[in-house]
């Protein structure tokens, strides 16, 4: 566990201003900030804005510049924007949750998770995926989320102490090996982010036609429990008022009993749709994550 410092103890000091500063906030006026300060962030401190223009030109290399600076500066605008959300989620009840969000596919989703057999939910860096969480534990089914911890630890407890509130069971990542198991075997659905930047064991698949660092970790654990996967999304509905979709989808997977294979298999096909989510909404999309920067090792060494 990485020890406290005075630089996390200033962060958290101005987080919980933050919180409290949105949370006093009427609702529009926040987002607006929120938005502000992301198109500050985009323009003015160009924080991981170099990132941000060149996973966009690899991602939509047809597009006009003209369009990918626009889809920058909105993906900071929305950044912001989610930001807040999840700053005022708190203190939102289950019926808030459910009063903001829509669903498409939910029912044959809970058909699934209620088959017994455990259920992997796939999900990504798009729209927001706090949210999505949420209103499926709103629904009434159980849900855990495997988190990857952060180096701030008062920030992460923050955020998994609001996961819980919502209803959703924490999992670190570090755990993730042993509680993922077991929480299938208790037939819960066990939700992952599908599109970070892997190290150890990563395999290398294709997003955007650019090979990317891809875990192999769902498809194992899909294989051993003998569980269905799915994919869902939940990105924000356009209109002043934070209202959010959900979608989900079957993703198709029969096991080989080829760990590699599988993997492929699986991550491939999850990769696919989420391409085919985020070019729907691509302002939605975490740019400013490195999602390309781990390099096949036959590549030249690059940034990404």
């Amino acid at each position: 566990m990485t020890a406290p410092t005075a630089r996390h103890g200033a962060e958290n000091l101005a987080f919980r201003l933050c919180v409290g500063l949105v949370g006093l906030m009427p609702e529009p006026l926040a987002l607006r900030a929120g938005s502000a300060l992301g198109l500050l962030v985009a323009s003015g401190l160009r924080i991981r804005r170099r990132d941000v223009d060149r996973h966009l030109t690899w991602a939509f290399p047809d597009r006009s510049a003209s369009w990918r600076r626009r889809v920058a500066r909105r993906s900071y605008a929305h950044l912001g924007r989610e930001a807040v959300v999840v700053f005022r989620r708190g203190g939102w009840s289950s019926e808030r949750v459910l009063e903001r969000t829509t669903t498409v596919g939910f029912e044959a989703f809970r058909a699934a998770a209620d088959e017994g057999r455990g259920l992997v939910l796939l999900t990504g860096h798009l729209g927001n995926w706090e949210i999505g969480g949420a209103a499926i534990s709103a629904r009434g089914v159980a849900l855990d989320v495997v988190g990857k911890g952060m180096a701030n630890r008062g920030f992460e407890r923050s955020l998994f102490d609001t996961r819980a509130r919502l209803g959703m069971r924490v999992i670190e990542m570090s755990d993730a090996s042993r509680e993922a198991l077991r929480s299938l075997s208790e037939g819960r659905v066990l939700a992952l982010l599908g599109d970070q930047n892997a190290h150890g064991g990563a395999i290398f698949l294709p997003f955007f036609g650019r090979s990317a660092a891809t875990v192999r970790g769902p498809a194992l654990f899909a294989a051993r429990a003998g569980a269905p996967v799915w994919v869902a999304f939940a990105t924000r509905d356009a209109g002043p008022v934070q209202r959010y979709t959900v979608t989900f989808k079957p993703l198709p997977f029969v096991s080989t009993g080829h760990g590699d294979q599988d993997a492929r298999a699986l991550m491939g096909a999850y990769a696919s749709r989420l391409e085919e989510a985020v070019k729907a909404a691509p302002e939605q999309y975490f740019w400013q994550h490195r999602r390309w920067k781990k390099r096949p090792p036959e590549e030249p060494r690059s940034k990404g």
